[in-house]
């Protein structure tokens, strides 16, 4: 059998038609890539287009919950959140740069029945997680140290701090709270309760 020629113009076509289906192909397989290195796994936002959250209809992301200081909680909450500091603080923070107890620079083992030192450990937590963080830089485990590490260990065990009344010598573990300031004279005298409030005529001295 003698083999079967094509016209010229037949040939044309079905290389045209070759080309594009490559084209295509190349073109899903640059969609796939995109689709893969995206955050947002919504087929919809390879093509510019919003994800289903951004749909109307479509119920959108909430928001992480913003941090709360810890003395602002409560109940169940609150020992969830006692739980988490206590384990940083004994498992990272003064494992890493507890220095010696002494005379200046007491401890507590019962840190967590002090208000003020559990505010202040918290805080230096929440900032450690926020300065650790990809967004923080490559200086933000720096910046913690420099502004908040050093602060926050100086306040809490300095000799006239919080827990100056407590342990000062690891063979005699010691806890006590000290009293805090009672009330002003003028928010315990009931007279001052019945003064007309700063510039507001005294009615009772016409």
């Amino acid at each position: 059998m003698e083999p079967v020629r094509l016209p010229d113009s037949n040939l044309e076509s079905i290389e045209a038609s070759v080309r594009r289906l490559l084209d295509q192909s190349a073109e899903q397989a640059r969609q796939l890539d995109s689709l893969s290195a995206l955050p947002d796994p919504s087929p919809f936002a390879a093509f510019g287009m919003p994800g289903r959250a951004g749909m109307p209809g479509m119920p959108a992301q909430a928001p992480p919950p913003e941090p709360r200081p810890i003395l602002e909680l409560e109940g169940e909450e609150y020992e969830d959140e006692i739980d988490a500091l206590t384990d940083w603080v004994d498992g990272f923070l003064m494992d890493t740069y507890g220095a010696e107890v002494t005379t200046a620079a007491p401890w507590c083992k019962k840190w967590q029945d002090h208000d003020d030192v559990v505010a202040w450990l918290h805080a230096l937590w929440m900032a450690y997680q926020q300065h650790k963080d990809p967004e923080a830089g490559l200086s933000g485990m720096f910046v913690w140290h420099r502004d908040f590490l050093t602060h926050c260990l100086a306040h809490v065990r300095a000799p006239g701090g919080p827990l100056s009344a407590c342990m000062t010598d690891p063979d005699r573990p010691a806890h006590r709270r000290l009293p805090g300031p009672t009330p002003s004279a003028r928010s315990s005298n009931p007279a001052t309760k019945d003064k007309p409030e700063h510039g507001e005529p005294d009615q009772a001295a016409g």
